[in-house]
């Protein structure tokens, strides 16, 4: 099974000059906890709830005047859509990410596979694999806190 068969296709796109109150509020909007951020259709970063909090919120930043690209997180991990969903699936274990922006082989961004893709539509192996390696992880960071 390839990743474009079941990733989620409708991907927002921003721009690191959007302001974090719009981002958050497109988030809220749609109901989502991260939205990828692109220059000339590339993909440069990924903008989450966590690094809104984190970034912004806790350091007093007015969300209204600090912009994305100032924010968001830019070591991403990334798949292609025409790769197999196991390996896709070991990336997100070891990354231990709950999405990956997913590309084309041009490098435009075309979906974003996560977690719940995996759970609901790939072969019950892999989500289990990836959920087990990314709440070890979860859980460990908890504990050492």
């Amino acid at each position: 099974m390839l990743v474009k068969e079941i990733m989620t296709p409708r991907v927002v796109l921003v721009d690191p000059q959007t302001s974090v109150k719009d981002v958050a509020l497109k988030m809220q909007d749609m109901d989502i906890g991260c939205v990828p951020v692109g220059e000339s259709g590339r993909l440069v970063g990924m903008i989450t709830d966590r690094d809104i909090a984190c970034r912004c919120a806790a350091h007093d930043r007015d969300p209204e005047t600090t912009k994305v690209g100032e924010v968001m997180s830019r070591r991403l991990a990334w798949c292609h859509d025409d790769q197999e969903v196991g390996e896709a699936a070991r990336l997100m274990g070891e990354r231990h990410v709950r999405r990956l922006p997913v590309l084309d082989r041009e490098e435009r961004l075309v979906g974003i596979l996560s977690l719940d893709d995996l759970v609901l539509k790939a072969p019950s192996e892999f989500s289990a694999e990836v959920l087990e390696a990314v709440s070890k992880s979860h859980w460990r960071g908890l504990s050492a806190r």
